[in-house]
């Protein structure tokens, strides 16, 4: 009789969280001062990427950054720091939220200045999709997450059906 796959344990969000810190440099800003938003965007699917392949045990890779909210500048000479945790699973999806503080060294000043959402699918040796493991959401915080990425991934899904409608 073939043995079964046990089913994977639940992973807490706490276990796959993942901090990418950088201090901002000169060549990394436009004419204002400000960090270019690729710069940032680069550091964002870098912490969300080691989030999700911690949380799936396997390689991920980014399908979307769904949302990237501009909320403030970040200056030449601030430390950028990326915060990313496993807001909600699917089968093979996840959807990582990323943080992003901004710190004046010479103050002792953070601020929050964005607010990001990415979906990764987690890959086998042959690149294909494979399953995840739960997300243990014992948490109210956690389940609060939970609750909100599966609703954002319901909008997008109905959007794409929506756009498959108009196209096809």
């Amino acid at each position: 009789m073939p043995s079964q796959a046990s089913k994977p344990s639940p992973k807490k969000p706490s276990d796959s969280e993942s901090i990418v810190s950088e201090l901002m440099m000169p060549h990394q800003v436009n004419n204002l001062g400000h960090v270019f938003g690729g710069e940032l965007l680069s550091m964002v699917d870098r912490a969300a990427a080691v989030a999700a392949m911690r949380h799936a045990g396997s390689n991920a890779v980014t399908v979307s950054i769904d949302r990237v909210d501009f909320r403030e500048p970040i200056y030449t000479g601030e430390l950028v720091t990326c915060t990313a945790r496993v807001n909600f699973v699917g089968r093979t999806s996840m959807e990582i939220g990323v943080r992003v503080e901004a710190e004046n060294l010479v103050k002792g000043t953070k601020r929050h200045t964005n607010t990001c959402f990415l979906t990764f699918v987690a890959i086998d040796a042959k690149h294909r999709p494979c399953a995840v493991p739960p997300l243990d959401v014992a948490d109210p915080e956690d389940e609060r997450r939970f609750r909100e990425g599966k609703r954002r991934r319901e909008v997008r899904e109905a959007l794409d059906r929506e756009l498959a409608a108009r196209s096809g």
